[in-house]
């Protein structure tokens, strides 16, 4: 029996992750399945913030769970840039990894050091959350490494060397920051079908 949950997200990428993670037995759809929905703004000043301002929107707009994330990349060199900025650091990918990468251009091997971060909000329509965080810990590069995953995976260095664009899916579940965010809020959503 396959089960529904709405992911307040038009990011391919991340509904792609997520579907992998859940497997076949969850139906899992996206924003864009429900346009009617406004877009929600994420302009609040912290990951956990944002995720719980849309899970909470789209709970309430359809009067069912929602579950949302925000993810970013922080870096130590830029302070936590460009953290919740991250997905508006340029127009496209491509943009914003050059935008990094030149930026962080005089930075030594041994001070870019940079983390992942995804917070996940799981919201009810009667006001009901539950929350986690989690991340992945890694460098950045000089240079584009890999061709798959999407944003700044290719300059995402692991401390095995690889690039996060250089990960098979299953790598990455196992891996990423929202994989382990997701994980953690597994349990609340199995909890919703007992």
């Amino acid at each position: 029996m396959s089960r529904s949950l709405v992911f307040a997200t038009t990011n391919q990428g991340k509904l792609g992750e997520l579907r992998a993670l859940l497997g076949p037995s969850w139906i899992v759809k996206s924003a864009a399945d429900f346009p009617h929905v406004p877009d929600v703004e994420e302009d609040r000043d912290t990951f956990e913030g944002n995720a719980a301002k849309k899970a909470h929107a789209f709970a309430q707009a359809l009067g069912l769970w929602a579950l949302a994330d925000d993810s970013g990349l922080c870096v130590d060199a830029l302070h936590g840039g460009p953290g919740v900025y991250s997905a508006r650091y340029g127009p496209t990918d491509d943009a914003r990894i050059t935008r990094l990468l030149g930026e962080l251009a005089l930075v030594p091997d041994g001070l870019r050091t940079a983390r992942f971060v995804c917070a996940m909000t799981l919201a009810g329509p009667g006001g009901e959350v539950q929350e986690t965080r989690g991340s992945c810990e890694g460098r950045i590069g000089h240079e584009r490494k890999g061709t798959n995953g999407f944003g700044y995976d290719p300059i995402f260095f692991l401390p095995d060397g690889r690039s996060m664009a250089e990960l098979t899916k299953d790598e990455k579940s196992a891996l990423s920051h929202r994989g382990a965010a997701f994980r953690l809020i597994v349990p609340h959503i199995e909890a919703l079908v007992r």
